[in-house]
């Protein structure tokens, strides 16, 4: 593999080249991460490319999810040395490899499809497939996507406030749990602590730690909305939500629509986007309407044992357009109120100035839920991990 003599700049830009399109495919690469990549081939060397794909992989990439997306990237990158002008076009690569365009994961598929350009942006004499490169997104474009709409957005914004979703980090509340750790409070001495710093000192029990409870995250369970008026929100939110859980312990998901599906096996995929595949496929009424007590009901018949000592968070996303037995909505409702720790309503139909829950099973969920927050923008979802904080506070 030649990837050009640093001397002469071909390295280096090889190297920007490629960290653009990592950025393309979601993965998180700033200008320091492709300098350090620059200084690890140079260390590692070119002569092997298992080496130099192990060396920008540990600088490049920060997150579990993106390790697959990266090796792919740059098996079908350095392939050979043609491919990376041609991947500098942004064009399709038309060499013959490992991994089909079919198989290629939507994120890979994705960083490596053409970009249209206007007419006023082609040059007279230039070749029809060759483009320019998109201008990194500005300050103020950031500033809108931030505030606007889920369901206001093209289908071009809608994958890029998806990707930005998956960053908002959402801290979960914890509680103390039975089982002790050393630390410097608490009502009794930590016996076995004393007794490892005594050895330490001779024998001289110089440090005395105590037993406190270890801090344990609250068991999440969500319920997720995927009826005809939620799908552009179900979609963003289970990302979101599979992103900002990954290192929870105990969470379970659930789809509601005119049925319930399971969906915590798949949470447990490791890729986001796998995720939403294997997601959507298990999900047979997708797109159609709401049932909600009697997902609910369901849930209390098959899955009671999720819900684990009065702890868990339940949060509910949906727009509270039920068409079901408002009765029955209101029964199921009030069950699972008294099997969880919170109730916590998250509404798109905020966005909504003077929005009130009149509709039927609106006027349900407002009555048993704990509170009722604002899903509809990103905005909104950065100011979700505190809502959840404070809410928790209250006794």
């Amino acid at each position: 593999m030649n990837l050009g003599d640093a001397r002469t700049g071909k390295l280096a830009l090889n190297m920007a080249a490629f960290g653009r399109t990592l950025r393309h495919a979601g993965v998180q690469v700033d200008c320091a991460r492709i300098a350090l990549s620059t200084q690890a081939a140079l260390w590692v060397g070119l002569s092997n490319k298992s080496d130099l794909s192990a060396a920008l992989e540990s600088v490049l990439v920060s997150r579990e999810q993106d390790r697959v997306v990266f090796r792919e990237l740059f098996d079908i990158y350095f392939r050979d040395p043609q491919m990376a002008h041609k991947l500098l076009a942004q064009m399709l690569p038309s060499a013959e490899g490992k991994a089909e365009p079919s198989k290629r994961r939507p994120r890979v598929r994705e960083a490596l499809s053409p970009r249209k350009i206007t007419p006023q942006q082609a040059q007279p004499g230039q070749e029809e497939q060759k483009v320019d490169f998109d201008a990194a997104m500005t300050a103020s474009a950031l500033q809108r996507l931030r505030h606007a709409d889920f369901n206001q957005l093209s289908a071009k914004e809608y994958r890029l406030v998806e990707g930005l979703a998956r960053a908002v980090p959402l801290p979960l509340p914890e509680f103390e749990g039975r089982r002790t750790i050393a630390g410097n409070r608490g009502a009794n001495l930590h016996w076995s602590g004393v007794m490892r710093q005594a050895v330490r000192y001779g024998g001289e029990p110089l440090q005395l730690p105590r037993k406190q409870r270890r801090a344990e995250l609250s068991p999440l369970m969500l319920l997720v909305d995927v009826s005809g008026s939620m799908e552009r929100y179900s979609r963003l939110l289970l990302a979101f939500m599979h992103a900002a859980t990954r290192r929870h312990p105990r969470r379970d998901v659930f789809a509601f629509g005119t049925q319930l599906t399971d969906l915590t096996r798949y949470f447990k995929v490791a890729d986001t986007d796998q995720m939403l595949v294997d997601a959507g496929a298990a999900i047979q009424d997708f797109a159609g309407g709401t049932q909600f007590g009697e997902a609910l009901a369901q849930l209390r018949h098959d899955h009671a044992r999720r819900f684990v000592g009065g702890r868990t968070v339940v949060l509910v996303v949906s727009d509270g357009l039920d068409t079901g037995d408002t009765a029955e909505l209101g029964e199921e409702l009030a069950w699972l109120k008294r099997h969880c720790k919170r109730l916590v309503w998250l509404n798109p139909l905020l966005r909504f100035d003077g929005y009130a829950p009149i509709a039927r099973g609106a006027e349900q969920l407002h009555r048993h839920a704990d509170a009722m927050l604002a899903v509809h923008n990103l905005s909104r979802l950065e100011d979700l991990a505190a809502s959840l904080s404070t809410l928790m506070k209250r006794k």
